[in-house]
Formats: structure tokens, sequence, C-alpha cells
């Protein structure tokens, strides 16, 4: 009887930086959105919600926007996941038409969503420079 081990599966590599950044950014303005979806809905009640939309159209729509947040959080390890996310952050921005408030969420997080697609891809290609010592950018 031969006792061989199994074999082991390879260590995953290093997380991505910038797939870090964006799961916190995205896990935040999922929070945030959620409450957000709940003052424009309290603010409609009681009279025509905004641009003459039924009361129940704000929840809707959050839970929308809530649902595509969490759906690209799962697919992040997907490069068109980020595009995705770029889409969230501009639905954001344009939901400053129903509350104005959401134009400084929107803008806030969009910097936020900027950044740390800007600085993890730098930093990230830092790293496979740096794993990769003898392979030179041209």
């Amino acid at each position: 009887m031969s006792a061989e081990a199994p074999a082991a599966a390879p260590a995953p590599g290093p997380r991505s930086v910038r797939r870090s950044l964006a799961s916190i950014v995205l896990g935040f303005e999922t929070i945030v959105v959620f409450l957000a979806a709940l003052v424009i809905w309290g603010l409609s009640r009681g009279g025509s919600g905004p641009f003459g939309l039924p009361d129940w159209a704000p929840l809707v729509g959050g839970g929308i926007l809530i649902l595509g947040m969490l759906a690209t959080l799962a697919l992040l390890r997907y490069d068109w996941a980020y595009v995705l996310g770029w889409a969230l952050q501009v639905l954001i921005l344009v939901s400053g038409l129903l509350n104005p408030a959401m134009y400084v969420v929107g803008a806030v997080f969009g910097g936020m969503w900027a950044y740390c697609m800007i600085v993890g891809a730098r930093i990230d290609r830092e790293r496979a420079a740096a794993a990769d010592p003898g392979k030179e950018d041209a």
C-alpha cells in the first residue's frame, strides 16, 4: 500500500487591492442607499411622490440599486464588474433628481470609487512588477 498524500490545491495569489477597495466602497454604499431610499420614501408619503411617482417607487428603485450593488460585490472577480460599478455610481448620482441630497452621496461615493479604482490598479501593477522582477514594463 502506498500512502501518497493527495495533491494540494495551489495557493491563491494575493487578493487584488482594487477588488478589496471596491468591495469596501460598495459595501458601505449599500447601507447608505438603503437608508436614502427609506428617507426618500418617507418624504414622499402623504402626498404625491417626486415626479408624480407612486409612494412605493422609491423603495422599489432603492431595492433594485441595492440588489445591483450586491450582485456587483459578488462578481468583482470579473473585470466587467468594475464597469457595472461605474454604472451604479452614475445611477446613484442621477438619483439626486429625486432628492438633491443624493447628489452629495453620489459625488462622495463616486469620488471614492474613482480613487479606489485608480490607486488600487496602480498598487496591483506595482505588486505584479515586484513579484516578477525580470519583466519590465514598456
